[in-house]
């Protein structure tokens, strides 16, 4: 048996079998915060249409500001205006058809206008003068005591009152009217006239017309007015 040790050659050094390097992941960010701004978007959104509309219409400019304080204001269209002149002339129209009374008195006053009238002379309503709405001075009429001025349509007018826009002649000529003549005619509120007695005395008086749409449109000039001389003492 040989005593010679088998041939060992030099050691290598081991090899451990080599790995590829596992990728990792990017950091994930958190996006919490992203989603609870993009929540917000479709409510800003709707804010600015709504600001913008507000700012572009009539009634959103305007503000309540006191009395006698400046500001500018978006003016209405002339669509709006028209409606409105509409509408506060049917409603004009309504009322007058509601206070229609039946004007029957002595004429006090003739007036270049109308007629200065004291209503209230029942008698004036009989049968044998129906018809007419002039009737001369001599027809004998009296003034009813106490009579007192109801709020239903065409019922007695009571008082001294200013009567307008007169029934046209039928004929070329018509007598004229003179003091103290007396007159029957269905008349429509139209607002207040003034006039200037003896002494240069102004008296207010209720004004009535002959006729419904001379009552309607006397009644929104004299609206007009009056709203006019509000601004005009506002701004002083």
């Amino acid at each position: 048996m040989s005593n010679h040790s088998p041939f060992v050659g030099p050691s290598l050094p081991s090899r451990r079998p080599s790995r590829l390097p596992v990728p990792r992941p990017p950091a994930v960010r958190s996006l919490q915060p992203f989603r609870l701004a993009s929540s917000f978007v479709p409510l800003l959104r709707g804010l600015a249409v709504v600001l913008i509309v507000l700012l572009l219409s009539p009634a959103g400019a305007q503000t309540n500001l006191p009395a006698g304080t400046s500001h500018n204001t978006v003016p209405a269209s002339p669509a709006q205006t028209d409606v409105a002149l509409a509408v506060r002339a049917e409603q004009t129209r309504a009322l007058c058809l509601e206070g229609r009374r039946c004007v029957c008195g002595r004429v006090l006053k003739v007036l270049p206008d109308g007629l200065l009238v004291e209503s209230g002379y029942p008698s004036l309503l009989r049968k044998a003068l129906h018809g007419a709405w002039h009737l001369p001075g001599t027809v004998v009429a009296t003034r009813a005591a106490n009579l007192v001025e109801s709020h239903a349509p065409d019922s007695i007018c009571v008082g001294t009152v200013f009567l307008t826009d007169l029934p046209k002649p039928r004929g070329h000529q018509r007598e004229p009217i003179k003091t103290y003549d007396y007159v029957v005619l269905h008349s429509y509120p139209a607002g207040e006239y003034t006039y200037t007695s003896v002494g240069n005395i102004h008296h207010t008086v209720r004004r009535f017309a002959g006729g419904l749409e001379t009552a309607v449109n006397l009644t929104l000039q004299s609206e007009q007015l009056a709203a006019s001389a509000t601004r005009t003492n506002t701004k002083q």
